[in-house]
């Protein structure tokens, strides 16, 4: 057995014998890192310091960005766009394209520019000849002045309820001045007329107020009679036209019996004077007739008096002619062929 003090442990005899290297290592490291520390800690604040304005540049130029992009605003080819600074109207743009406002102090908000249509409520107006009726139309209008517009009526809706109103009271005045029957009368031109002098009244209304918007054309789109009032009306429209038809047909019968009589009068004349004229040609052939009679008979007196008998046979002997005669009568001997 070994009798030393190390009892078998190489590392605990080299470690006697040569020293312990390692804990002047360890120690020469941690002088080292302690050296590169304190380098650390002087060089930390210069760095730092550099980092810091680097994210402020970039921090700067991106907020910057952000703003730029923020207050940057299309325009469409169908829109207006109305700037406001502090709520007031500076300006608008209309034509299409990239535009910028400015950061902080203009709002920008956007107004349509295209053709727009406006459907009207269902309103009840009297007629020329007290009837009431409902009529329902629609209008075709657009935004020619953004700015006007914003100034006199604040918003869109607005100036369409404005546009509502005067749009209202003109037709309640032009078909004021009209009977029910001209209104409903389809083949009238005095409806193409309304439409017409309605639109053209209500932009002389909206011009005069400024409102900036211009109406293209206003429609009655159909007229109804109340629901109550129904009933009546066409009761009385059918009377009416009944009325109208016998009117006519006694009309007519009129002017059949004034052409008839007019004919039978014409007749009468022409068959007079063909009458006359009949009578004038048988006289006058009679006396001819007479003449040559008179000629021929000068002629041979005998024969005439043999043809004017036999003549005579045509009108008084038929089929069942009896005839009485004396025997020694002159026609007798001619009919028995005795002529001396």
């Amino acid at each position: 057995m070994s009798n030393n003090n190390f009892d078998g442990d190489l590392e605990k005899f080299v470690k006697r014998l040569f020293g312990d290297k390692t804990k002047k290592n360890s120690k020469n490291v941690e002088a080292v890192d302690a050296e590169s520390a304190t380098i650390k800690k002087e060089k930390q604040p210069k760095n730092m310091r550099k980092w810091a304005t680097s994210a402020m540049i970039i921090t700067a130029v991106f907020v910057m960005a952000i703003i730029a992009f923020a207050n940057l605003y299309i325009v469409k080819e169908n829109e207006y766009k109305i700037v406001r600074q502090f709520g007031e109207v500076v300006k608008y743009e209309s034509e299409p394209g990239l535009h910028m406002k400015i950061p902080f102090i203009q709002s920008v908000t956007t107004l349509p520019k295209n053709l727009m249509t406006y459907d009207m409520m269902q309103e009840e107006i009297n007629t020329k000849d007290k009837k009431r009726i409902i009529i329902d139309n629609y209008a075709v209008w657009r935004v020619i002045d953004p700015k006007a517009l914003i100034s006199s009526a604040g918003t869109l809706p607005n100036a369409e309820r404005r546009m509502s109103e005067f749009i209202y009271s003109v037709i309640r005045t032009e078909l004021g001045k009209l009977d029910y029957d001209q209104i409903i009368n389809a083949g009238d031109s005095s409806r193409g007329d309304i439409n017409d002098s309605v639109t053209l009244r209500v932009n002389e209304l909206l011009a005069n107020d400024n409102y900036g918007i211009e109406v293209i054309d206003v429609r009655i789109r159909r007229t109804d009679l109340p629901p109550e009032n129904e009933q009546a009306i066409f009761t009385r429209m059918i009377s009416e036209r009944e009325k109208t038809a016998q009117t006519y047909l006694s009309q007519g019968d009129a002017e059949k019996r004034a052409i008839e009589a007019s004919t039978d009068r014409e007749v009468q004349t022409l068959l007079a004077k063909a009458n006359r004229e009949a009578a004038v040609i048988i006289a006058e052939g009679e006396a001819e007739a007479a003449k040559i009679y008179n000629n021929a008979f000068s002629q041979d007196p005998e024969f005439y008096s043999l043809y004017r008998t036999l003549e005579s046979y045509k009108k008084t002997i038929g089929d069942d002619t009896v005839i009485i005669i004396p025997s020694d009568s002159p026609y007798a001997k001619v009919l028995s062929g005795y002529l001396e």
